[in-house]
């Protein structure tokens, strides 16, 4: 069995379901044309081979993982308003670069992004298992402290996820 492909199918018939609720038979139908669409064209590219991502512990990590997120997005958010409206405008914009703790390519392009998303930071690379940011307001060049304040509660989740 094609674990790849089968993976994706069904994480695009998830997502379909989630975006077309409430679900009848006519949607769920063309959930399925659709995902199967996307499973043909975008299968051969698809990073998750692992038929262990649908274990229900990983599941839960990944429900967990989504307000975890948010929370630290409108945290992010709130402090560059912050730093935007204020008169002096205290920023201290540069670049740091930390070690990554994960292995699976799919966990490490997730926090890339995460921390993209993240407003005021960027990942700018991922080289090895070095992670390159650009930060708005540089308060430690330390990688410790750097991994603490920037991506290590999101490493922590998408380790429990995908390894």
């Amino acid at each position: 069995m094609n674990w790849k492909k089968t993976n994706l199918f069904l994480l695009a018939l998830i997502i379909w379901m989630l975006l077309a609720l409430p679900m009848d038979l006519e949607n769920f139908l063309l959930g399925i044309l659709a995902s199967g669409l996307v499973t043909a064209i975008f299968g051969k590219y698809f990073m998750i081979e692992d038929d262990k991502l649908w274990h229900p512990k990983r599941f839960l990590w990944l429900l967990y993982y989504i307000p975890v997120f948010l929370y630290y997005m409108v945290k992010a958010n709130l402090d560059v308003l912050y730093r935007v409206l204020h008169p002096d405008m205290p920023i201290r914009p540069g670049i740091v670069k930390a070690k990554v703790g994960l292995k699976n390519k799919l966990a490490r392009a997730l926090l890339a992004n995460s921390i993209t998303l993240t407003p005021g930071t960027l990942s700018m690379d991922l080289r090895g298992d070095e992670i390159i940011i650009h930060w708005i307001n540089v308060q430690t060049e330390d990688e410790t402290e750097v991994r603490k304040m920037i991506f290590e509660k999101f490493e922590r989740i998408l380790k429990e996820i995908f390894e």
